[in-house]
Order: C-alpha cells, then structure tokens, then sequence
C-alpha cells in the first residue's frame, strides 16, 4: 500500500449539501439512512449520525441483491442489538417498500398523537432520505413514489435540486445531495467505496483499489478467482501475478504480448460491480 491517498476528494458542493441538510433535518419527523449492504460501515457517513440526533431514526441497508445474504442477516442483527431500527432492501426492485412505509408510520405515530392531543390539525409525516452518494436514494424515492419522481444520475454525486415527493396519503418524502464526510481518513473505507461505485471513477487511483480488492478474494474467498478466471495454482500466489495471468487470460495485451494492466483492473472492477465474483459484502460486523 503506498503511503500516498487512494482517494483526494471532497468536492465544495459537499460542505453545502451538509449545511443544508442541517436546516431540512429540522423539518422532518423521521429520518431514513441509506447504505450499501455490501459495505454499510464504509457507506455510513459519521456526519449523518451527528445530525439525526434524537430524530427517530431507520437505517436501510440498499442493494441487498448485490450482498452477501448471510453478511447483511449479521448487520442487521448488529443494527439491532445497538437499537436501531434496520430493514434490508432492494431500492430497484423496490424490496422492503411496504415494511419500510410501515415502519415509518410506526415510529411516527408518537408524533402524530402529540399532535391530536394538542388539537393540531394532523398533517403528512415527513421524512428524509439521507446517504452518501450514489447509494440508491433517487432510486428508492422513484419506487416508493411510483414514478421518476426525482432526476437520477448513474455518476456519483450528481442528483440535482431537492424535492419534497408525497408517497401515499400520509407520507412526504424529500430527497437530499449525498453527503461525504471532508476526509476519507481511512483508506480503506474509501477504496471500498470506490469499488462500489460511491466514488466517481475519474478522482481515485484504480491501482490501489484493485490491488485491495484482489487482496481481500485472495484472502477470503480464493476459488472465487480461479472459477471465474480459470486461474492455476501457481498464478494464485499474490495480487500481482494474479492481475497479470487475469489479464493474459482476457487478452488485455498490447504489442509485444505485454500486458495492458488497467484494462485488466477495469475488467476486474466491473466484474465485481455486476456481481460476476458472486454476492460480496466487504464490511464485515468484527
């Protein structure tokens, strides 16, 4: 691992979003948190937790399709043991909506009874969405609305404007930037949310990230590399003659028979963003 960060990044329209964040967070009755399964302690923002305060609070851990089954079972329990209300969900297939929807009228009606108790004229129950981004949160608003209700952006960091969108008779939604905390201190965290896709592809150094990742399939779950790559036992011995025999294997050669080495990492990346090496959750709980 080289000294140097994996990741430079903290884009100024960032400290904005928080600081607005700041003024929305007053305005709603529940806050939702969104992470990514695969990662729900490299994707949780520390800020966030900060701003909830004492705000009924869900966490959501989003893209379970893409998880390990038996990892996200082991976050939820975690969730759950420090006491906080967790569900799993599939923003786009829209897994877990009506639990969600439910859950939100649960920890709301506390709120809603002060306000027949008082004689205030009951209103919708706000709620907003909150995660770093490209964790799926125009994703979830669109299934839960039923509708493109929000501008979603394959890139990360890139919803635009804020909206409140009404979900039901009694639900408002209000869709937010994502916020990244100022310094991606630790780094390991950041190349895992480079791996993911949270982190724009052009602002981290794939060397690293690719090197990390392959040191953790090697690590943890070797036949994963040679099933997929039809590797030799010979070629499994580090992270660097992997990368290469990958890249001979996929024809990433340039002339001369030399290896083209970031076209291999870009094969190896997209191979773990589209699920080719298997449901993989890279937090673990310990």
């Amino acid at each position: 691992m080289a000294d140097s960060p994996i990741v430079h990044w903290f884009p100024g329209h960032m400290a904005k979003a928080t600081r607005m964040i700041t003024e929305y967070i007053k305005k709603v009755d529940v806050v939702i948190e969104l992470l990514d399964a695969r990662i729900p302690r490299s994707s949780a923002n520390p800020v966030i937790t900060e701003l909830v305060g004492q705000k009924p609070h869900i966490v959501l851990l989003n893209k379970v399709d893409l998880a390990d089954p038996k990892a996200t079972k082991e976050w939820t329990e975690f969730f759950t043991k420090q006491g906080i209300t967790v569900l799993a969900i599939d923003s786009k297939s829209g897994k877990g909506n009506k639990k969600l929807i439910s859950t939100v009228e649960r920890l709301s009606k506390p709120i809603i009874d002060r306000w027949v108790a008082k004689g205030i004229r009951s209103r919708s129950v706000r709620t907003i969405i909150l995660g770093i981004p490209n964790v799926g949160k125009s994703t979830l608003i669109n299934s839960l609305a039923g509708s493109a209700a929000t501008r979603t952006a394959n890139k990360a960091g890139h919803t635009r404007g804020q909206q409140w969108v009404k979900i039901g008779k009694n639900l408002e939604l209000l869709d937010t930037p994502g916020v990244l905390w100022p310094k991606l201190e630790d780094q390991c965290a950041a190349a895992r949310l480079a791996m993911t896709g949270a982190i724009s592809d052009d602002v981290y150094d794939l060397e690293h990230v690719i090197k990390q990742l392959l040191n953790y399939l090697l690590t943890n779950t070797p036949n994963i590399l040679v099933e997929r790559y039809k590797l030799k036992e010979e070629e499994m011995t580090d992270v660097d003659t992997i990368l290469e025999s990958i890249g001979r294997r996929r024809g990433c050669l340039v002339s001369g028979g030399i290896v083209d080495f970031d076209k291999a990492r870009r094969i190896i990346l997209q191979d773990y963003r589209n699920t080719k090496l298997g449901t993989i959750t890279l937090d673990k709980v310990d």
